[in-house]
């Protein structure tokens, strides 16, 4: 009995004797072959259904013991990057790992966007640090983050995103988690993507949302932006929506940043449900843009992805909604390559100085590949339109990327390229795998605006 007992103490210390010792890995790096960049999210399958993932520097720490020292099929997947087909059309590589070496795989981008890496999330750089690198990268407390707002506040960034996901419970933060940056949080464009958050928390420490309005269910943000009041204080104003299951807005507002609390507090009630009123279509939305007009008027414009509505670019006017007018945008643009109408979703607009256009960046409402996967780019002289053809920037495989938004605030003022980013998710794809660590997050791509295939994105009549 007593040597049972002893047995069973030296098997929980893991001291048993003739235990063999783990596995040492093997790193495989892909990189993009035009630029030799990393590569985010390119996902390895072996021939028995093991699925291996880079992270954010483009790394695979391998640990499988029966693939070592073994020539091994590794399928490539990458939503947009890819290796040749073989005489089957299978799209893989043959590697054979070893412990402690190091093994180089090449993709090819078909995307014209260039993937930077992911923004959010818990294990940007997990690869990579079970190999030993990277140890003094932490990641933030979260786990999952959709749809980002974005404004500059008094000399930081603040962002903002939707429901969020922590790792302790399936239920997460549901009124808008927060965290602030520098003003250039980025130190360069090109991955690996480091870009540390510092996050609004409890005292205890814990993450917490920064949205508390009354009333029953999740609260969502959107029309994120700085005004001036007549005395010149800045503000950071948003607008609410209460939302109820399955995902029904019951309440809209306005709200404001309170400094001496770290949250928003509602300013102005715009509609309820319990009104009667039928639900308005006219309210701010998106993410805002300002635009100067050619009368020399300074406005403010709404829209998701196009403007939907405008009102005068000071404080007073987007607290009084008889300043708001109403604009009507197109619902579809002609694809560059076939003429054939995209149907807009969600996206944003943005001024661009390099271009000396008006630009977009807008998912497109029930893609080919994937519903709400495909990305597209179009050009404007006037963000009222003529909008120009749109160019296919950006592909997923049966996976989602919705909410883009054009990120002008991580860039010099003009620079040849631009930064986007959106919600990388299962939802609403058919029944995908979720990819792990990188589902319900946010990811950032690159798209360098001298590609010669953004010129077919001249905009009409030009």
């Amino acid at each position: 009995m007593k040597l049972t007992w002893a047995i069973f103490g030296l098997c929980l210390s893991g001291n048993v004797s003739g235990e063999t010792p783990a596995t040492p890995m093997c790193r495989i790096v892909v990189t993009d072959a035009e630029n030799g960049w990393p590569v985010p999210l390119i996902e390895l399958r072996t021939t028995h259904q093991m699925r291996f993932v880079t992270d954010n520097a483009g790394v695979i720490a391998c640990d499988a013991p029966e693939l070592m020292g073994r020539e091994t099929w590794f399928g490539v997947h990458g939503h947009g990057y890819e290796v040749p087909a073989d005489a089957f059309a299978y799209r893989g590589v043959r590697l054979t790992p070893q412990p402690g070496a190091t093994l180089s795989v090449k993709v090819e981008r078909k995307n014209i966007a260039k993937r930077l890496g992911r923004l959010t999330g818990g294990g940007l750089f997990a690869e990579s640090q079970k190999l030993g690198d990277l140890r003094d990268w932490t990641d933030g407390p979260i786990v999952g983050s959709d749809s980002v707002q974005l404004a500059e506040y008094r000399g930081r960034l603040m962002w903002a995103w939707g429901d969020t996901t922590l790792s302790k419970y399936p239920l997460g933060i549901f009124n808008t988690s927060s965290a602030t940056t520098s003003l250039q949080p980025l130190k360069t464009f090109a991955p690996p993507l480091k870009l540390p958050f510092t996050y609004f928390r409890t005292p205890e420490g814990a993450p917490r949302g920064v949205a508390n309005v009354p009333g029953q269910g999740p609260t969502w943000l959107s029309a994120y932006f700085t005004l001036k009041e007549a005395d010149g204080q800045e503000r950071l104003c948003a607008t609410y929506r209460k939302i109820k299951p399955p995902l029904e807005t019951y309440e809209i507002g306005l709200c404001l940043w309170d400094d001496a609390t770290a949250e928003f507090r509602p300013s102005q009630t715009l509609w309820k449900k319990e009104s009667g009123e039928p639900d308005p279509k006219q309210v701010p939305d998106g993410h805002p843009a300002r635009w100067t007009d050619a009368h020399g008027k300074r406005w403010l414009l709404f829209g998701n992805p196009l403007p939907t509505l405008r009102c005068p670019d000071t404080f007073a006017a987007w607290q009084d909604p008889q300043q708001w007018e109403p604009l009507t945008p197109p619902s579809t643009l002609p694809s560059a390559d076939d003429g054939k109408p995209v149907k807009l979703h969600s996206g944003s607009i943005a001024w661009n100085a390099h271009r000396q256009r008006w630009v977009t960046v807008f998912m497109q409402h029930f893609g080919k590949a994937s519903p709400f996967g495909e990305l597209w780019y179009a050009e404007a002289k006037d963000p009222l339109g003529d909008w120009g053809p749109a160019v296919q920037i950006l592909t997923h495989d049966n996976y989602s990327f919705y909410n883009p938004r054009i990120q002008t605030e991580l860039l010099p003022e003009k620079a040849d390229f631009l930064l986007f980013e959106g919600t990388y998710t299962q939802d609403f794809a058919n029944r995908p795998h979720p990819t792990p660590r990188y589902d319900y997050n946010q990811m950032l791509y690159r798209l360098d605006l001298d590609d010669p295939r953004l010129k077919r994105a001249k905009e009409i009549g030009n």
